[in-house]
């Protein structure tokens, strides 16, 4: 049987190059070859029977078909690791509040609680989205157990630190006037990516007008697809069929990174430590510190 001869590292590797669009990004993350990895994608391709992924000038996407076995797969993994915590630590119970900074509550660590969810059915979750500076100043009150926050926000040293790799995004069919100031889709104020943003423009000499604003991800992700202007965005929300990125230019300034951590108290529950480690597996594992 096919199901017999693809493993968990098969789909684990399949998923992972499915979210970064980048064959050389997960080799590098993993400690892999590029060519291995290649290899094992024409090896799952080959067993199934279908092509999975596009081969673009910036990675991969993934084709009709593999977005339908990512669905799959995703469930698949998440039904193991549910299975595993279950027998690990079936009598673990208690509270654990977690806050998510808006623009990182996108997909890798929703999964990861939401495993933590299924497989720890007696932890009462509280989680808590909200934008970043806000999060920050909320820290010192002591009402969260664990937050996840770009580090200049707060003054504490964090678990673990990750960067995230921000592009600057627009529709497919946006068209980008180099003579006319650029049109901005960006968080509302104060925004650490908003700020940074238009310290990097000014830095250009490139003039600019804020168009949209939001404090929803997924709003601004809807405004930059109807082409109300560009945006800066993380890899995982950037939608291949309806945006694409712009190259750094004479009107474009380069993409930039913003460090994250993951920040927790020094006295904790062992709930909140298993809350933690299951939050690990779903952060980004490139430039984690």
């Amino acid at each position: 049987m096919i199901s017999d001869q693809i493993g968990i590292d098969l789909l684990r590797s399949f998923v992972a190059v499915c979210r970064q669009g980048s064959l050389n990004r997960v080799a590098t993350q993993t400690g892999r070859t590029q060519s291995a990895l290649s290899m094992q994608m024409r090896r799952l391709e080959d067993l199934l029977g279908r092509q999975l992924f596009t081969r673009t000038g910036r990675g991969v996407v993934p084709t009709p078909e593999g977005e339908l076995f990512l669905g799959y797969a995703t469930r698949m993994l998440a039904l193991g690791d549910e299975a595993a915590a279950r027998l690990r630590q079936a009598d673990l119970s208690g509270g654990v509040r977690v806050g998510l900074a808006e623009e990182v509550a996108t997909t890798a660590l929703p999964e990861a609680l939401g495993r933590l969810r299924r497989g720890y059915q007696e932890i009462r979750l509280d989680v808590v989205v909200e934008q970043c500076v806000a999060l920050g100043k909320t820290w010192p009150e002591g009402d969260l157990d664990i937050m996840v926050v770009p580090t200049s926000v707060i003054t504490a040293d964090a678990l673990t630190t990750w960067n995230v790799e921000l592009q600057w995004v627009c529709a497919t069919d946006y068209a980008f006037d180099e003579t006319r100031p650029i049109d901005l889709v960006a968080f509302a104020a104060p925004c650490l990516w908003r700020r940074r943003m238009i310290e990097t423009l000014a830095d250009q000499g490139r003039e600019h007008r804020i168009t949209f604003t939001s404090q929803s991800i997924t709003a601004l992700q809807a405004a930059i697809e109807n082409g109300l202007g560009i945006g800066l965005l993380p890899p995982d929300a950037i939608r291949a069929g309806t945006m694409r990125a712009l190259p750094a230019s004479s009107a474009v300034p380069k993409p930039f990174a913003v460090q994250y951590g993951l920040f927790a108290r020094d006295r904790r529950s062992a709930v909140v430590d298993c809350a933690i480690s299951v939050l690990l597996e779903g952060l980004p594992i490139a430039s984690r510190t």
